[in-house]
C-alpha cells in the first residue's frame, strides 16, 4: 500500500464508521484530522484527538509500518516533538519522541477494499476535470462570487477567534494575523506563536528603536542563542535581547519550530523577522491604513520593505552571502494583502455593520492581480479563467472545501454536472 493512500483515507475520513483505538487499547475519537503538510514536518497538522477521554492538539504522522518512525530518523528531529498520534497500517514497533516519550499509535481501520480505494485516489476529480475542460462555463460567475465570499467570511471567523483572545483588541489580532501571514504557509505557524510571545504593546514601547524590535523579536524566536550569536552583531542582538527579555519577562519559543529545508534563502525566517520588524518599524497605525486604503498600489507600497543592513550579506547568523537587497518580493506582498488586507476589511466591516467597507474589500481582491500557486496552475490546465485575486481565492475555496470533503452535490459544479448525466442516461 502507498503511503499516500492512508494519507487519503484519513484526510477524506474514510475510517468515521468504524470505532479506533491506540495499540495499548486506549479509546481514540478523532475530531479534526488537521490540515494536510506539504513541506517538511509532520504529515498533519492541528490536528484534535480525544485518547481517553482526554483532548489533545497537535501533529500526526502517517507511516505504511511504525518502524519507519525510526527508519526516518523523527526519534531525533525536535520538529517531530509535538506529534500527538501515529497512524500506521501496521503497528511493529513503537514510537518514541526525542524525549524519550511514547507516541500513542493507531493501527487505523478503514474499508478495506484496496483495489477500489486506489481507483478512487487516482480518480477522484477525472471525471469533474474533463467536464470543465469541454464546458468551461459550468463555472458561473455567481458559484464564483458566492465561493469568494463563503472565503472571507471563514477567514472573519478565525479573525473573530483571535479578538475573542485578545479582549476585542482590533490591533493586536491584526498584528498576530500579519504575523502568521508573514511566515507563508511554511513558517506561519512558529510566526504566529513568536507575535503571542511578543505583544504588540511590547513591540510599541520600542517601536521608534528598530534594532530593539529585531532583538525582541529574533530572541523570542529562538534562532538568537548563545550557540547562534558568532559575530558582532548578532552578539550586540543577544545582549540587548537580555535587557528586554528581563524587563518584559519574555519566553522565546522553541527554535525548532522553524522550517528551513528545501527553502530558497530569501524566505528563511531570519530574512522574514527582520522584514517583519521594519514593518512594524516604519508603519505606525498600521491597521488603521490598511482599513482606510482601496487602491491595490498603494498597499503594494505599504507592504515593500526590505531587511536591516546585516540581513543583506546573511541568511542566517555568522553564515555570511553575497550582498542582496532583500526586499518583500511582489508575490510575497501580494499574499499579504489577499491574506490579511482584505480579511480585515471584511471582518471589520462585518462586525460594524459597515456595507460600504464590506464591498470594498470585495473590490479590492476584484482589482488585484491572481496568485500563480500551484493550486491555480492545476485549474488553469482545465481551460478555466482565473485574472484576479478573487478568481483565485474562490477557487481556493472550491478545492478546499468542497473537492477534497468530496462534497460534490454541494457543489454548483458538481450538481450541473450530475443533473446532465442524470439526464443523458435517461
Amino acid at each position: 500500500m502507498p503511503e499516500r493512500l492512508l494519507h487519503y483515507i484519513w484526510l477524506q475520513r474514510l475510517w468515521e464508521t468504524m470505532p479506533q483505538h491506540t495499540t495499548d487499547g486506549k479509546a481514540l475519537e478523532i475530531i479534526d484530522p488537521g490540515e494536510h503538510n506539504m513541506d517538511a514536518g509532520p504529515d498533519f497538522l492541528g490536528a484534535k484527538i480525544r485518547i481517553d477521554g482526554m483532548l489533545w492538539v497537535g501533529n500526526v504522522e502517517i507511516h505504511v509500518y511504525a518502524s519507519d518512525w525510526k527508519r526516518h530518523q523523527h526519534d531525533t528531529d525536535p520538529a517531530y516533538d509535538s506529534v500527538i498520534l501515529h497512524i500506521v497500517k501496521q503497528a511493529d514497533k513503537p514510537a518514541f519522541n526525542t524525549r524519550g516519550e511514547e507516541i500513542p499509535t493507531c493501527k487505523l481501520k478503514y474499508p478495506h477494499d484496496q483495489v477500489k480505494l486506489e481507483q478512487i485516489l487516482i480518480d477522484r476529480l477525472a471525471a469533474c476535470s474533463d467536464y470543465l475542460r469541454e464546458q468551461p462555463k459550468l463555472v458561473r460567475q455567481q458559484w464564483r462570487e458566492f465561493l469568494l465570499k463563503e472565503r472571507l467570511q471563514k477567514k472573519a471567523e478565525v479573525i473573530q477567534q483571535l479578538l475573542n483572545l485578545s479582549h476585542n483588541d482590533w490591533e493586536e489580532a491584526f498584528y498576530i494575523t500579519l504575523a502568521h501571514n508573514f511566515g507563508f504557509h511554511t513558517n506561519g505557524v512558529p510566526f504566529e506563536q513568536l507575535a503571542k510571545q511578543t505583544p504588540l504593546p511590547y513591540i510599541k514601547k520600542h517601536r521608534d528603536n528598530l534594532f530593539q524590535i529585531e532583538a525582541m523579536l529574533f530572541g523570542n524566536s529562538g534562532l538568537l542563542n548563545p550557540a547562534t550569536a558568532n559575530d558582532q552583531y548578532s552578539k550586540s542582538l543577544l545582549n540587548e535581547y537580555a535587557f528586554l527579555q528581563k524587563k518584559f519577562d519574555l519566553q522565546p519559543i522553541e527554535a525548532s519550530l522553524w522550517k528551513l529545508l528545501r527553502m530558497r534563502p530569501q524566505n528563511f525566517p531570519h530574512i522574514r523577522i527582520s522584514q517583519f520588524a521594519r514593518l512594524l518599524n516604519s508603519s505606525d497605525m498600521l491597521l488603521s491604513k490598511v482599513l482606510n486604503e482601496s487602491e491595490y498600489d498603494q498597499l503594494d507600497q505599504l507592504f515593500l520593505v526590505e531587511t536591516t543592513d546585516y540581513w543583506q550579506t546573511h541568511y542566517r547568523f555568522g553564515a555570511e552571502s553575497p550582498k542582496t537587497l532583500k526586499k518583500m518580493g511582489k508575490d510575497a506582498r501580494l499574499t499579504l494583502i489577499i491574506n490579511t488586507v482584505a480579511p480585515y476589511q471584511y471582518a471589520y466591516a462585518e462586525s460594524t455593520g459597515n456595507k460600504q467597507l464590506m464591498q470594498k474589500a470585495i473590490r479590492l481582491l476584484h482589482n488585484m492581480p491572481a496568485e500563480n500557486n500551484h493550486l491555480i496552475k492545476q485549474w488553469k490546465t482545465l481551460g478555466l479563467q482565473i485574472k484576479t485575486a478573487a478568481d483565485s481565492q474562490a477557487f481556493i475555496q472550491l478545492h478546499q472545501n468542497y473537492c477534497t470533503r468530496n462534497r460534490c452535490m454541494n457543489c454548483d459544479i458538481g450538481y450541473q454536472i450530475f443533473t446532465v448525466k442524470n439526464e443523458n442516461d435517461e
